[in-house]
């Protein structure tokens, strides 16, 4: 009795004869026959036909030598490498995208609009949702209706976020580290301040009940997570902190090898602009307010924190992203020199609108100051003019008094 799983001496020499079925049993090659013959036949007459094999019979193969199984394990482990490299080679290239063939022209940033999906929509449904929610109070309102010009700041700043996310800005954002940073510039130093111009918080008050504002609105306004989040401190340090933090950590870098990633940021990028100018702006209602003093510091502040932010990416020796250092274009300047010219506009254009900021609250200190002094004439004459009612009733009742007394 052969032991469990060997071979018989006569299997073994069936299975080293010559012929197609080398190295199976001879129960195997019947079975081969028969479905080779008969194709059409069933499970069921292929084992009609075919006898019973005796014993447990299985399928032999001569052993592998060591050096060949050694040698086949090496190939495979190096064609795993390989292609492991290659996919890692790969993987910027994909998510770069295709870098243009031109280099970027006014016409080629103004005109060649991408609209994708979700930032389109996005901005299609806040303009007509502005819209219609500004018929609806100036309807209820006739005698106030909402100012034209914080509808006409509110659509600025929407064609701001569609200009730097679906126009020609995007097409160049991954391929240069300066038409990025202008995309930057759009979002939190343009778009933010224009929305916060056009006071949306008022809006939505006036426009929703009175249960409603009372209910949800208010109480959401002055919870604790706003509180925190719209306090001035905290917006300030929120928005210097999310500069340097994502342009000196793996997360500039990552977003612009992420599509998802890169989203991600411009969404941080635009609520944090919006929590910073919030207060800075003043229009809307706040659960923390600014005297002009404080919110020209608050302004001047992050005008030196951003200055000082580009003079740092400008006076850089080598470049700071290996995304734009791996890039090949076949135009433009080099990695380095749009770095510098990245900084630059950071720089200059930071200022500008800061400096723009901190004018308009200085106008705004003016005239507030000029309309408290207005007020306060009109109660100072009111005041003397009730003085001099009572000091003539006092005359009158004097002189009434002389002449009761001297009758």
């Amino acid at each position: 009795m052969p032991e469990r799983g060997a071979t018989t001496d006569g299997e073994q020499a069936r299975s080293t004869a010559g012929g197609p079925n080398r190295g199976h049993s001879n129960w195997s090659e019947r079975v081969s026959r028969v479905v080779d013959d008969r194709p059409s036949a069933t499970a069921t007459t292929v084992r009609r036909h075919l006898p019973r094999p005796r014993g447990r019979v299985r399928a032999t193969m001569p052993p592998m030598p060591r050096q060949r199984l050694i040698r086949g394990r090496v190939t495979m482990v190096a064609s795993l490498a390989t292609l492991v490299g290659l996919a890692a080679t790969a993987a910027p290239v994909v998510a770069h995208g295709p870098v243009p063939s031109e280099a970027p022209t006014a016409s080629s940033l103004l005109l060649a609009w991408s609209f994708e999906p979700l930032p389109t929509i996005g901005t299609a449904v806040a303009v007509g949702w502005w819209l219609w929610a500004v018929r609806r109070v100036n309807a209820a309102h006739p005698v106030n209706p909402v100012s034209g010009r914080r509808t006409v700041a509110f659509l600025a700043g929407m064609a701001a976020i569609a200009f730097a996310l679906v126009s020609g800005i995007e097409r160049y954002d991954t391929s240069l580290f300066s038409i990025h940073m202008v995309q930057h510039v759009l979002l939190m130093l343009v778009a933010a301040p224009l929305l916060a111009l056009a006071g949306p918080i008022t809006l939505v008050l006036r426009l929703s009940s009175s249960e409603t504002r009372h209910r949800w609105l208010l109480p959401a306004l002055h919870s604790r997570v706003v509180r925190f989040m719209a306090h001035p401190v905290t917006a300030w340090v929120m928005f210097a902190a999310m500069m340097w933090a994502v342009h000196f950590s793996p997360l500039f870098d990552a977003s612009l090898e992420d599509p998802i990633v890169h989203d991600i940021e411009h969404l941080l990028f635009l609520t944090g602009a919006l929590l910073f100018w919030w207060p800075a702006v003043a229009l809307d209602p706040a659960p923390w307010r600014m005297g002009h003093p404080a919110r020209i510091g608050y302004l001047f502040t992050q005008m030196t924190q951003n200055t000082f932010l580009a003079v740092v990416i400008l006076n850089a020796t080598s470049t700071l992203y290996p995304h734009y250092a791996s890039v090949v274009r076949p135009w433009g300047m080099s990695a380095l020199e749009d770095q510098r010219l990245a900084a630059g506009i950071m720089w200059i254009v930071g200022d500008a609108v800061f400096l723009t900021a901190i004018l308009a609250v200085v106008v705004g200190w003016m005239r507030s100051e000029t309309r408290d002094e207005a007020r306060a004439d009109r109660r100072a004459e009111a005041e003397l003019a009730q003085i001099r009612i009572r000091e003539r009733r006092l005359a009158e009742r004097l002189a009434d008094e002389r002449g009761e007394g001297g009758g």
